[in-house]
């Protein structure tokens, strides 16, 4: 029987899978895992002195991890700057924040070949192998470099760039031929998939090869969209767990008879974080009469804060939530308020629970999964209402939500009022709606698509011809 191999930057795999705070793609993953009697490889989150290759092996509850120590320059050109300074902000459509160094380029180079090498000699010849995520995509070139003839998947969790901004990128067509190593590659929705597409036929020439296929760089890759989901029966565990239950009560309380709003999302520039307070600043000003009847929850917890562009959207977020509190809030009422921490799953549920709006306005976003977790966490016989960025994956699929331009103050103003006036025989067919959405795209159902995918893809892969060694500089 086959193993799966799963690599991602960071392993995820939690050692309780009972712990509330284990999100369900780490869930999934590691289900999937255990099934397929497999192992789930990545950094380890730590720093050497010099890059040794050693592993790390623990299991965590079942899940055989293998993790690898990196040394701080990789961190530094790797992971800091090519993913999360380059890679990040650019497949964001945010070309005005990305860095274009060529030590970040060296670094992911560098990096991919580093845990292909060490990689390799694990993969026994009938594994399969799932790689996630932009930090990893030249990975698979170099595991063929290194003779590694199996069913390579890769799934990319973020949007992909449209063409004219991809080809912004110094060396974009040898990040894109390297994801011809590849036997399937897998997007979000089928925006994503277009415009990969584009670039292929576009901008190297490639063709159409047969239902899901391309056709480029002297090989052919399988295509497909495979939208993720949550666990949905870990997720309504949680809602009605015991902490689930306390923290509704507790925000229940705590509102006063006044309707919450909720947004949930990691400190960045692509949720739409100040665009989403501008818009909620905006309904204050036009709805006087609602005043002091409504407030917002906004759940912040701090990410990447080594790097100076979210370190200056924290400040300006801050200064934004206190300008509002200041103009607006009375003695016994404050507007918005501001959480930067995190918390744990079931708490989460209970919070999305109690709030009669979710707000989920990121500005380009690959799927987002607070707006599946906020449909799951709704009383079905008084839901609340979803209302969802146009620019989020999650829009492809939940089309019944408030569907808004992220860009537009009026326009998030306009879906806040109407979400809090609307009748409950709307809101109810509205939550039916999205929440069979939530449970046809369940992360199991994710999940087991693209490893049938997978398995089902035919290869002939040679090892040689198309992997030969390119030049650093090469285009």
């Amino acid at each position: 029987m086959s193993r799966l191999i799963v690599v991602s930057n960071r392993v995820s795999a939690p050692a309780d899978p009972a712990a509330g705070s284990a999100g369900g793609l780490a869930m999934a993953l590691s289900a999937a895992l255990r099934k397929y009697d497999g192992l789930w490889f990545g950094w380890s989150g730590e720093t050497v002195e010099q890059f040794t290759g050693e592993l790390k092996y623990e299991d965590r509850a079942g899940v055989t991890v293998a993790l690898v120590d990196l040394e701080a320059q990789d961190v530094d050109e790797y992971y800091n700057g090519y993913a999360n300074k380059t890679l990040w902000p650019l497949f964001h459509h945010r070309v005005d924040l990305t860095a274009y160094e060529r030590s970040y380029g060296e670094g992911y180079e560098r990096v991919n070949r580093r845990f292909a090498e060490v990689l390799a000699p694990l993969i026994e010849p009938d594994d399969i192998i799932w790689i996630h995520d932009y930090h990893l995509i030249p990975i698979a070139r170099d595991l063929r470099r290194l003779g590694i003839k199996n069913r390579i998947g890769f799934f990319l969790h973020t949007p992909w760039p449209a063409r004219q901004l991809l080809v912004t990128l110094p060396h974009h067509r040898r990040l894109v031929e390297s994801l011809f190593a590849y036997d399937l590659i897998g997007f979000q929705t089928q925006e994503w998939l277009d415009l990969f597409r584009d670039y292929v036929i576009s901008e190297a020439r490639g063709e159409l090869a047969g239902y899901g296929g391309l056709e480029a760089f002297g090989r052919k890759v399988r295509i497909g969209t495979f939208p993720i989901g949550i666990d949905v029966e870990g997720f309504l565990d949680a809602r009605n767990s015991k902490e689930g239950n306390r923290t509704y009560d507790r925000m229940a309380a705590s509102s006063a008879f006044r309707s919450m709003m909720v947004g949930v999302d990691r400190l960045d520039y692509s949720k739409g974080l100040e665009e989403r307070m501008v818009g909620y600043e905006q309904f204050l000003h036009d709805n006087a009469e609602m005043r002091g009847d409504v407030f917002l929850v906004q759940v912040t917890p701090i990410s990447r804060d080594d790097v100076d562009t979210y370190q200056d959207i924290r400040a300006r977020l801050d200064a934004l939530a206190g300008r509002i509190n200041g103009e607006y809030a009375d003695m016994d009422w404050q507007p918005i308020r501001y959480l930067n921490r995190s918390y744990r799953r079931d708490q989460l549920a209970g919070i999305y629970r109690a709030a009669r709006v979710g707000l989920v306005t990121p500005l380009r976003d690959g799927m987002n999964l607070v707006a599946k977790e906020y449909v799951a966490a709704q009383n079905p016989d008084d839901p609340g209402v979803l209302i969802l960025s146009r620019f989020a994956g999650a829009a492809e699929q939940m089309g019944e939500a408030l569907l808004v331009n992220p860009f537009s103050r009026e326009e998030v103003a306009e879906a806040i009022k109407k979400a809090l006036t609307m009748p409950l025989t709307e809101r109810v067919r509205k939550w039916k709606a999205l929440m069979k959405v939530v449970q046809d795209t369940d992360v199991s159902i994710w999940r087991d698509d693209f490893v049938g995918a997978l398995k089902s893809v035919e290869v002939a892969h040679d090892g040689d011809a198309p992997f030969h060694h390119r030049p650093a500089n090469a285009a």
